[in-house]
């Protein structure tokens, strides 16, 4: 779900893949990638996200917490985690945003 969280910044900003990407200093391919799922962002990479949005890597990872709770929590927690990222990219496609879709 980080994945998820790293785009929905991006599309709150109403920046591209490329435009963050150049800002980040990384690539429009493995920014998309990071986006995807496919790979995952390393802690270099979450700091230079925390810089650009002025937001600290801890709010940044809140939907990714592994946390040591029974499974009920577990489960709960990520209910509510997708149900948050939902109602952020409902607001974003809402908001008229041009790149919720990238």
């Amino acid at each position: 779900m980080l994945n998820e969280a790293l785009r929905l910044m991006r599309v709150f900003h109403d920046l591209s893949q490329k435009e963050l990407a150049e800002k980040l200093g990384i690539s429009k391919s493995y920014l998309s990638e990071i986006e995807s799922g496919k790979k995952t962002p390393t802690l270099d990479l979450l700091n230079r996200y925390s810089e650009f949005f002025d937001i600290p890597v801890s709010s940044i990872m809140f939907f990714s917490e592994s946390l040591n709770k029974d499974v009920k929590t577990e489960k709960l927690r990520t209910f509510v985690s997708s149900k948050i990222l939902a109602i952020l990219n409902f607001i974003a496609e809402r908001s008229g945003h041009s790149y919720a879709e990238e």
